[in-house]
């Protein structure tokens, strides 16, 4: 697993009427949090860009426990619990105040793309290899797909596909 942690203070142009960190914004924040994360691995954006790879958000998801107020330092910690697999990978992300409470939870979903095209590309081997040392030989099998070899049982159709 990897993980890395910055810190935002909230501007107080980020608030909205009520006081509160205006819920748009935390996709910037999570932005911030991945931006720096793969800085810190060695892995730029920018040089990415240029080698013609980009990485839209295919998914976002955001749960708010508490408010965040002008003024507050944040602590962004970025989790990768999984390796990147096939053309994707899935960032969570968890903020804290200053007082260490979980004020919002949330993730979001990168689709590596070719930009010329908008399609979908593998994970470049240089993304790869920067992330490999975080990650056990259990965590590079997928939750989702059997393990090689594997004997799979027959399962039963699902009851809309039954005559």
């Amino acid at each position: 697993m990897y993980q890395s942690d910055i810190q935002i203070r909230v501007r107080y142009a980020e608030t909205d009427q009520m006081g509160y960190v205006y819920h748009g914004n935390y996709a910037a924040y999570f932005e911030v949090a991945r931006t720096e994360a793969f800085r810190k691995l060695g892995i730029s954006y920018k040089e990415l860009e240029a080698d013609g790879v980009g990485m839209p958000v295919g998914e976002l998801r955001t749960r708010f426990r508490r408010p965040a107020r002008y003024d507050d330092l944040l602590t962004v910690r970025l989790l990768l619990r999984q390796p990147p697999e096939g053309t994707r990978v899935l960032f969570e992300y968890e903020i804290y105040n200053e007082a260490q409470e979980l004020l919002t939870e949330g993730h979001t979903l990168m689709v590596f793309v070719k930009t010329t095209t908008g399609r979908p590309v593998p994970i470049p081997e240089s993304i790869q290899q920067q992330l490999a040392p975080y990650f056990s030989e259990d965590d590079l099998e997928s939750p989702v797909l059997p393990k090689p070899g594997a004997i799979l049982p027959d399962a039963p159709a699902p009851a809309a596909f039954r005559k």
